[in-house]
């Protein structure tokens, strides 16, 4: 069963309003009084979302990151998390909780519980997050509009570079950290939920993920390739290409913010515009405003079958 098929399941059951369909990366409770209640919850799996000799320190904070991430996308101010965690190897687990406790501290955001297992010997790590926060303005992916300005935050592709480097490719520090400790959006999702008309993470890629966004308002996208802001230090490590532009573009782990506002409106944060919605459905690339094809993988999927 793939992710897609599995989330399609998952709305035949019972589901609270706050889930909004499981169209979303976040639940929002509405208290009737603002501010709203958002909660959302990731998981960080061992061989998959993090390799096996990444530092349980970095790993304790890309865990808590990418929880605020998604709070961020919701203009939401982190009030706490709830944390499931294995045991397993002991150094390991005293390392991890040392970056946790920093990561807490650097983000303001406390431990309110969670739970505890003993992990199998030799089994891959899960770990689970579930984050909590409160926000006036929880702005939603579905509501972009056609002729809005597709924008994002900071800059595409460093995580993608990183994780080669963490896998022994020669490279710079600064991608290497990026990848490992990814910065949560924070203060600009909060500036930014009142004026946007559609807000996400982009985790999975930047074309998969204004793609989604683009799908769940009803609408398509164009994305011009040469618009998409890349680092000093990805441009110095890998060129700019037509192939390293479209790398950047399809890696995941940038755990920016995706954002939809109307045509001529500049957003409160610092941002790239990189591409506009229409009515016509689909994701449309360019390349310095030559169409070019679409690549066969538009980013990170979860697969099964």
């Amino acid at each position: 069963m793939t992710e897609a098929q599995f989330l399609e399941a998952l709305r035949a059951l019972p589901l609270h309003p706050a889930a909004r369909g499981l169209t979303d990366d976040a639940a929002v409770l509405p208290a009737g009084t603002t501010p709203a209640t958002v909660l959302t919850n990731d998981l960080l799996v061992e061989g998959v979302h993090f390799l096996p000799d990444d530092p349980a320190d970095t790993v304790a904070w890309k865990l808590l990151a990418t929880n605020l991430s998604d709070l961020a996308a919701k203009g939401a101010t982190p009030v706490g998390v709830l944390l499931g965690y294995p045991l397993g190897d002991d150094a390991w687990d005293r390392a991890f909780l040392a970056g946790l406790g920093v990561a807490l501290a650097t983000f303001d955001c406390p431990l309110l519980g969670g739970d505890t297992v003993r992990q199998p010997a030799g089994s891959p790590r899960f770990l689970s997050l579930t984050a909590i926060g409160h926000s006036d303005v929880t702005p939603a992916r579905d509501g972009a509009r056609a002729s809005d300005a597709l924008w994002v935050t900071g800059t595409i592709g460093d995580a993608g570079a990183g994780l080669a480097i963490a896998r022994g490719a020669e490279g710079p520090p600064a991608l290497l950290d990026h990848y490992r400790r990814p910065t949560p959006r924070l203060a600009e999702g909060h500036a930014l939920s009142p004026v946007v008309h559609a807000m996400m993470d982009v985790s999975d890629g930047l074309l998969l993920d204004a793609s989604r966004m683009a799908a769940a308002s009803g609408l398509g996208v164009t994305i011009d390739l040469a618009h998409v802001p890349r680092s000093a230090n990805l441009v110095r490590y890998d060129g700019d290409s037509h192939a390293a532009r479209l790398a950047a573009a399809t890696a995941g782990d940038d755990y920016e913010l995706l954002f939809a506002l109307p045509a001529g409106v500049t957003p409160p944060v610092p941002a790239t515009q990189v591409g506009r919605f229409h009515a016509e459905p689909g994701l449309v690339l360019t390349d310095n405003a030559a169409p070019i094809p679409l690549p066969t993988r538009l980013g990170f999927q979860h697969h099964g079958g």
